[in-house]
């Protein structure tokens, strides 16, 4: 079997091919890495960290055993993981993982394991809640300058300005359940054409789904080059220092780009550029909004989504929510077909009478005379 290796899971995902095995290092794997992962056809996942150390309830590894992908801990040592090129034949006979003369014990993950590991990480929730809550108002304090100060985008978005200013806009992020919001919203965006904001990876997931994003906000770093030149514009998350790691790959591309610094993630970039630039509302496909969620990006605290939303108020909707209340106006196509619908039995129906047979028999004899 091919059994590709990487740290960093987005970053494997752009490698592999469908019948790939992984080998990979990631703790508490979440939905979005395990979702990534099926999609490009994995075998199976040999995993160098814990796919649940119970610090809290992560969505990855129910998502796979649910798509009936086999899973391993592989006991590895930093020197051991580096020790594995990035591409190695190798084989798995009875819980061994064979690597030309060497032979590495892998341990299976089943539905037991994984239910016990949640049921401990469900018990140091509380705990996870109180960490979690302090970190978020800590933070708040350090980062109100996302409530009380404006992006400094100056007369570098004009050009947006105009697109966006009273219309509706939506943010694309790649978070949990996000081509089902999608899918949810696709008659809003056919019928209602608002500028489409997509957050680094969400970019693809649209181009994947038949729309095309209007800007890509991001440190790029989870966006083909393919998306990225298709993209009429793109933003640049650089950090309060100034620093914008993702704009070297857009110049080396030869990609225009523009660079904002923000305190914030990049989610919070698009809604807050969206809500100074006067968007009428801002849906959100994808978003981050409750613990796990933040938990499984990394992130120990939620202050500047908390603040983000805050400030922009009652402009921001879920996509969930809109797919509620939304209701798409019938198309002409539609409206034509249910005409259609309507007048063929009619004509049937006056065809069959007698009045009507009998006029169609004079008005033949008349026209062969």
């Amino acid at each position: 079997m091919r059994l590709k290796k990487g740290k960093k899971t987005k970053e494997l995902t752009k490698k592999l091919v469908p019948g790939d095995w992984v080998l990979i290092k990631h703790s508490d794997i979440d939905w979005v890495a395990a979702e990534a992962l099926d999609r490009c056809g994995v075998k199976g996942i040999i995993n160098a960290e814990h796919f649940i150390t119970g610090s809290y309830p992560n969505l990855g590894p129910s998502y796979l055993l649910k798509r009936q992908i086999p899973m391993w801990e592989l006991s590895l040592s930093e020197e051991d993981f580096e020790i594995f090129t990035e591409e190695t034949e190798a084989k798995i006979e009875e819980d061994l993982l064979l690597v030309e003369e060497k032979k590495y014990p892998l341990k299976p993950i089943t539905e037991k394991e994984i239910s016990q590991g949640l049921d401990i990480a469900r018990e140091n929730l509380p705990a996870k809640l109180r960490e979690f809550t302090k970190n978020t108002l800590e933070y708040a304090e350090k980062e109100l300058g996302l409530l009380t100060k404006s992006l400094p985008i100056d007369g570098c978005l004009k050009h947006l300005k105009a697109k966006i200013q009273e219309k509706e806009a939506v943010v694309v992020v790649r978070g949990k359940d996000y081509r089902e919001d999608l899918r949810a919203i696709r008659s809003f965006i056919e019928d209602r054409h608002p500028t489409i904001v997509a957050v680094d990876g969400g970019a693809d997931a649209l181009f994947e789904m038949g729309f095309r994003p209007d800007i890509i906000v991001g440190d790029m770093d989870s966006v083909t080059d393919k998306v990225l030149k298709l993209t009429p514009a793109r933003i640049v998350h650089a950090y309060v220092d100034g620093r914008a790691p993702g704009k070297e790959r857009l110049d080396k591309m030869g990609l225009e780009s523009t660079v904002i610094p923000c305190e914030g993630t990049s989610e919070d970039l698009a809604v807050l550029l969206l809500d100074q630039l006067n968007a009428a509302i801002i849906i959100t496909v994808g978003s981050h909004s409750n613990m796990i969620d933040f938990l499984e990006k990394g992130r120990q605290g939620m202050a500047s989504t908390f603040l983000t939303r805050l400030r922009s108020g009652d402009k921001l909707i879920d996509a969930k929510g809109l797919s509620v209340i939304y209701r798409a106006r019938p198309k002409n196509t539609y409206a034509l077909m249910l005409i259609l619908a309507a007048f063929i039995p009619l004509m049937v129906l006056l065809l069959l009478s007698p009045p009507v047979a009998s006029w169609l028999k004079i008005f033949l004899r008349q026209l062969k005379f």
